[in-house]
């Protein structure tokens, strides 16, 4: 595998590899919590110190756990850190619990934190593990802000609980919907997958005019 430097691990997370709009994973808490942007930022978050912190511990015990228990090691892992930040949110940030509700519990099944566990951290150094982690975590963080904000301000016609849009605006409910998750999801596929294309078409092109 050709190695990667620190930074390009880090920015394949937000854009290149995003796991929301690129890899498509996570489905579950992008659908289920994208109604409000406070709540996709929260459960970013909570996702992201998942991330760092169980890609740092199997990355220091990649060569001491067996091949055959690595899953079971990654879920005994990955559940500490997930009570660990369920109970701080519950503690500091009783409201936002009660609206990400079961979501936080589930984060140890995320197939997120599995995927970067089994591709990135169990087969690497610990800092590009914990850079990995991180930039997933974020990419994750803004993917979730992204669209609950999209649906939030054109279902509802606010931002963060904050009336944005004007008083005789009507609040296209039905974007806060299932159907309209899968919608405005499927549109910011669409968008973020050309402009990633757009991208990497650009760089191929100034690669070409760089070697003639």
């Amino acid at each position: 595998m050709k190695k990667q430097s620190i930074g390009h691990v880090f920015m394949n997370g937000l854009l290149k590899e995003n796991p929301t709009f690129r890899l498509l994973l996570g489905m579950c808490p992008t659908l289920g919590i994208s109604t409000a942007a406070s709540q996709g930022i929260g459960m970013g978050l909570a996702t992201t110190f998942v991330l760092v912190f169980s890609n740092m511990v199997i990355s220091l015990l990649r060569k001491v756990i067996p091949e055959r228990v690595r899953i079971p090691s990654f879920i005994v892992i990955i559940a500490t850190f997930v009570t660990i930040i369920d109970l701080i949110i519950k503690a500091y940030l009783p409201s936002m619990s009660s609206s990400l509700g079961i979501y936080i519990p589930l984060i140890v099944v995320n197939c997120i934190i599995f995927a970067r566990a089994e591709a990135f951290a169990f087969k690497n150094p610990v800092l590009p593990s914990i850079v990995d982690g991180l930039g997933m975590g974020l990419g994750f963080t803004c993917s979730l802000t992204l669209l609950s904000s999209v649906r939030e301000i054109i279902g509802s016609g606010k931002w963060f609980g904050m009336q944005v849009m004007p008083a005789g605006y009507h609040p296209m409910s039905v974007i806060t919907s299932p159907t309209g998750g899968f919608l405005t999801l499927g549109i910011l596929i669409l968008v973020v997958n050309a402009v990633v294309k757009y991208i990497e078409k650009r760089k191929k092109a100034k690669t070409g005019e760089g070697i003639a």
